[in-house]
C-alpha cells in the first residue's frame, strides 16, 4: 500500500481516508479472488467477531458455507462449545441449514426464529421415526406473514410436499434452474425421504460464486475463543478433539505476559491448528505475540460498536493506522492480521484489506440478522431486531463469571465497561447474514477492481490510499431520495 500525495503525520481511521483508483487490467469482479492466505482455510476475508450475541452455532455454519469462519465466543461453556462445534461440522455445505419445527408449534413460534421474507421457510416434522422425526412439509417465511399468530404450523400444510431429490441437485446452476422453471423460492432437500437441508434460489445461485471453508474431510470449518485465565491446555486440547480449525486465545489486552504465557502454553500442545492471539495495536506487541508462537494477531483495541474501552480509559488507536503497522510487521515475520472491529460500510472492509489485514472480523453488524444467537423481538412500531451486547459489558460480565459466589460477582461487575443492551434492527432488504456478505464481498471485489489487484496479497501492494477531511468523508455518502 502507498499514500497517494501526503504522509499521514497523525493516526488514521477508516473514514479519514479513501482509495484512490489506479490502472487496471481486471475487467470482471468475478476474476477477483478473495482467499485471504493466511492458514485458516477460509475463501472470503470475513471472520465474525466471537461475541456472545453475534457468533453462534448457525451463524458459524451459515458464515463457513459461503467461505468465512465463524469464532464461538470462549463466554460458552466447554460442553456447549464441544456441542456447537460437532453441530457446525454435521451441517451440510451444499445445502442451507433448515429451521425445523413440530406440527403443535405456531406461527408466532416460528416468526421467533424466521422473519416474513421471501428466499426462507422452515420445515415441519413430527417426533416419531428415527429420532430425528418424520418429515412432514415445509412452510414458505412469506406464508407466516399472512397466517393467524396462534395459528398451528402443522395447520398450514396443505396438498403435495414440495421439495428436492438431492440426488437431482449436480450443483448450484442446475437447482437453480430447476426451482426457477418451477416458480419455486424456497423448498426443503431430501435425501430418501430425509432432510438434508433447504434451498432457495438465491442460495443456489450463491453457491456458484462463493467457495465454502471446509476442512480435509470436507466439513464447515469453524473457530472458538479461548481466555487466558484458567486451565488454558485443557481447554484447547478438548476443542481440538471437537473437531475446531482454528484456536483464538483472546483477551482485551492481549500486549500482556498472561496473553504470551498462554500462547506458549497452546503452542507448546502442538495441536496443528492456527493460532489467534490478541488484541493489539502496536508493532512490538506483534513481535512479542508471535514470538511466543501466534499466526494471526487480532488487531484493535476500542472500535467496536458495543466497545466503551476508548472513553473510559482513553486507550485504543485508530483502526486504519493500527492495522497498517501491524501487518507491515507481521508480514516480515511471517505472520498475519486480522482488523478487529470498526467497520461500518464495505469500504471499510476494503481499506482494512488495504492496509494489510488478511481478513476482518465483523460484531455488531452480523448481530441483527437471522442467523445471529437470539430470538427476533418487535419494537412499538413494528419493526423487528435483536439484542446485543459489548463482551467487558454488565451483562457479558455476569454471564462470564455466574458460577462466582455473590460477592465476587459483584466485584467483577463493579470494573465493567460496554454496552449491556443494544437493540440491532434486522435489515428488511438484507435480513441475512448471507445478505450482509453479497453486499460486503461485492464492494471488496469492486475495490480490488479499481485497485487492478486480483489477489488480496496484489491488493495489499497496489492499494493507493489518500487522506480526506470530514466533508469529503461526507461528500461520499449518498443523499436520501426526497420527492
Amino acid at each position: 500500500m502507498q499514500f497517494y500525495g501526503t504522509t499521514p503525520l497523525h493516526d488514521l481511521t477508516y473514514s479519514d481516508v479513501f482509495l484512490v483508483p489506479s490502472r487496471s487490467s481486471v475487467t470482471s469482479r468475478l476474476d477477483v479472488s478473495l482467499a485471504p492466505g493466511d492458514g485458516t482455510g477460509a475463501t472470503i476475508p470475513v471472520v465474525s467477531a466471537n461475541m456472545n450475541s453475534v457468533t453462534g452455532k448457525r451463524l458459524a455454519a451459515t458464515l463457513a458455507r459461503r467461505g468465512g469462519l465463524g469464532v464461538l465466543p470462549q463466554d460458552m461453556h466447554l460442553q456447549d462449545l464441544d456441542d456447537a462445534i460437532r453441530w457446525v461440522k454435521a451441517q451440510p455445505v451444499a445445502f442451507d441449514t433448515p429451521f425445523i419445527f413440530s406440527p403443535d408449534e405456531t406461527v408466532a413460534d416460528a416468526l421467533r426464529r424466521v422473519p416474513a421474507v421471501e428466499g426462507h421457510g422452515i420445515v415441519i416434522r413430527d417426533g416419531d421415526g428415527d429420532g430425528e422425526g418424520r418429515y412432514l412439509g415445509a412452510v414458505a417465511a412469506s406464508t407466516l406473514g399472512s397466517a393467524l399468530p396462534d395459528a398451528r404450523l402443522g395447520d398450514l400444510l396443505h396438498g403435495a410436499l414440495t421439495s428436492l431429490d438431492a440426488e437431482d441437485i449436480t450443483d448450484g446452476r442446475a437447482a437453480f434452474d430447476v426451482m426457477s422453471a418451477a416458480g419455486i423460492e424456497f423448498a426443503p432437500v431430501l435425501d430418501h425421504g430425509r432432510v438434508v437441508g433447504t434451498l432457495s434460489q438465491r442460495s443456489a445461485l450463491r453457491s456458484t460464486i462463493y467457495q465454502p471453508a471446509v476442512d480435509s474431510h470436507g466439513r464447515l470449518r469453524v473457530a472458538a475463543a479461548i481466555g487466558i485465565n484458567g486451565d488454558v491446555a485443557s481447554k484447547a486440547k478438548a476443542l481440538a478433539a471437537a473437531g475446531v480449525d482454528v484456536l483464538v486465545i483472546d483477551t482485551a489486552h492481549g500486549d500482556q505476559e498472561g496473553m504470551r504465557s498462554a500462547i506458549r502454553t497452546v503452542k507448546g500442545l502442538n495441536l496443528g491448528l492456527p493460532i489467534v492471539a490478541g488484541n493489539v495495536v502496536t508493532e512490538q506487541a506483534v513481535r512479542d505475540l508471535v514470538e511466543a508462537g501466534a499466526d494471526i494477531l487480532k488487531v484493535g483495541v476500542g472500535p467496536g460498536a458495543m466497545c466503551t474501552t476508548r472513553m473510559m480509559t482513553a486507550v485504543g488507536r485508530p483502526q486504519f493506522s493500527a492495522v497498517l503497522e501491524t501487518s507491515q510487521t507481521a508480514r516480515e515475520l511471517g505472520a498475519h492480521v486480522w482488523a478487529d472491529g470498526g467497520v461500518r460500510y464495505p469500504r471499510d472492509v476494503a481499506l482494512a484489506l488495504a492496509a494489510g489485514g488478511a481478513s476482518v472480523m465483523i460484531g455488531s453488524w452480523f448481530a441483527g440478522t437471522i442467523e445471529a444467537p437470539g430470538l427476533l423481538n418487535t419494537d412499538a412500531s413494528g419493526a423487528l431486531y435483536k439484542e446485543s451486547w459489548g463482551m467487558a459489558s454488565t451483562k457479558a460480565v455476569q454471564g462470564r463469571f455466574e458460577r462466582l459466589d455473590a460477592y465476587e460477582l459483584a466485584r467483577k461487575t463493579l470494573f465493567a465497561e460496554g454496552i449491556s443492551s443494544s437493540r440491532i434492527a434486522l435489515d428488511p432488504l438484507r435480513p441475512s447474514v448471507e445478505d450482509l456478505l453479497d453486499m460486503i464481498t461485492t464492494g471488496v471485489r469492486s475495490s480490488f477492481t479499481y485497485a487492478g489487484a486480483r489477489t488480496v496479497a496484489e491488493f495489499h501492494d497496489r492499494a493507493l490510499v489518500g487522506i480526506q477531511s470530514a466533508a469529503g468523508y461526507e461528500e461520499g455518502k449518498a443523499l436520501p431520495v426526497s420527492w
